[in-house]
This record gives C-alpha cells, structure tokens and sequence, in this order.
C-alpha cells in the first residue's frame, strides 16, 4: 500500500504557508507559500487541491492560533473557517487542528540564529510556520 503524505498548513490573512511529510511521515519540510486575500474570500482552495492529488496527501494539519489562555479568538476562528471550506473540497482527506501557538515565534528565532536578513525571513516565515506545526504533528504520532 502506498503510504500518504500528511500536509501542514499555516493559515494567515494574506499568505497559506505550506510543509508537507517525507513518506514516513518523520519530517516536515516547507514547500510553498500561497498568496491569499482572506478578505475577498480568494483561500487558494484550487492550488492546494491540486497540491494534495499531486503529493498524494492523506491528511492536512491546520495551526490553530489559540491565545495564551487557550481561547479562540479571531485568527483561530478564521483557521476554523478555513478548514471548513477545505473539507468541502476535499471530502475525503482528514483535517486536523493543530495547536500552534509558538510556531511562528519558533520560526522567527530559528531564521534569526540562521542569520536570514529581515527581507528573506518576511519571504519564508509562514513556510517555516507550516514545518513547524507539521513537525510538531509527526513528533507527536511518533
């Protein structure tokens, strides 16, 4: 049987940050960033259907954005919502939330002890997001 990939996503208001799994499902690496406009509705649904028939996906973690105090608020609801228009496209792919509070602060610093300038950080933050929720997924079903 051939194993699928398990896809994570770091959802924002203008950009989708993208990580997707190596076949064994240990690693995470980035893959993309999509441009959105949440606003106008316009989620790169299309761009990650074809994503996930493309890399064979099985399975899609979404950051949940919660607060410190573990609410949702507005951006963990606009996460819910997204998943929810993904489900209607991809009826048969499972979607899980995934608590990411500290993703993009883990990001940030890992691209600074990199030594990343300010500009190219801005260019993969959301991607290195994404392999942060992802990573943390897989180290938690190891």
């Amino acid at each position: 049987m051939l194993k699928k990939k398990i896809l994570g996503l770091d959802v924002g208001s203008k950009t989708v940050g993208i990580a997707i799994s190596d076949l064994m499902g240990w690693t995470a690496q980035g893959l993309d960033t999509l441009q959105i406009n949440e606003s106008e509705n316009q989620l790169g649904i299309d761009q990650l259907v074809q994503i996930v028939k493309k890399e064979n996906v099985g399975t899609i973690v979404i950051g949940l954005p919660k607060n410190m105090n573990n609410s949702i608020g507005f951006r963990g609801e606009a996460s819910l919502q997204y998943k929810e228009q993904l489900q209607e496209s991809l009826p048969t792919v499972k979607l899980i939330m995934w608590d990411e509070r500290l993703s993009t602060m883990a990001a940030e610093r890992s691209l600074l002890e990199a030594d990343v300038s300010r500009q190219k950080r801005k260019k993969v933050i959301d991607k290195m997001a994404a392999v942060f929720i992802l990573q943390g997924y897989l180290d938690s079903i190891q």
